[in-house]
């Protein structure tokens, strides 16, 4: 399955926000977490927005997956970067490529 950055950027009144909408956002990405889709993601911590590596059909469904995110919905997020990403690092676990 490809795999895609994303970058999603905050709000400049997220810090507010953030917190109250951490759980919901948490919940929201579970499932694909449990899938084993989400390489890694989190926060940056300069509160510039947070970062994902995941693995997608395509990136239509990278965009759907964040606009749903609640931090998009609750303002935590104002905008995204998708990008086609590939993963050669760790080269015991990703290979030469």
């Amino acid at each position: 399955m490809p795999t895609f950055f994303l970058l999603c950027r905050d709000a400049k009144d997220s810090r507010e926000k953030r917190p109250h909408v951490r759980p919901a956002h948490l919940e929201y990405w579970k499932p694909l977490d449990e899938a084993g889709r989400i390489v890694l993601a989190g926060p940056l911590t300069d509160f510039a927005g947070s970062m994902f590596v995941l693995e997608a059909e395509s990136a239509e469904e990278i965009e759907r997956l964040a606009n749903g995110d609640p931090y998009f919905r609750e303002g935590v997020f104002e905008s995204m970067e998708i990008h086609p990403f590939k993963c050669v690092l760790p080269a015991e676990q990703y290979g030469q490529g």
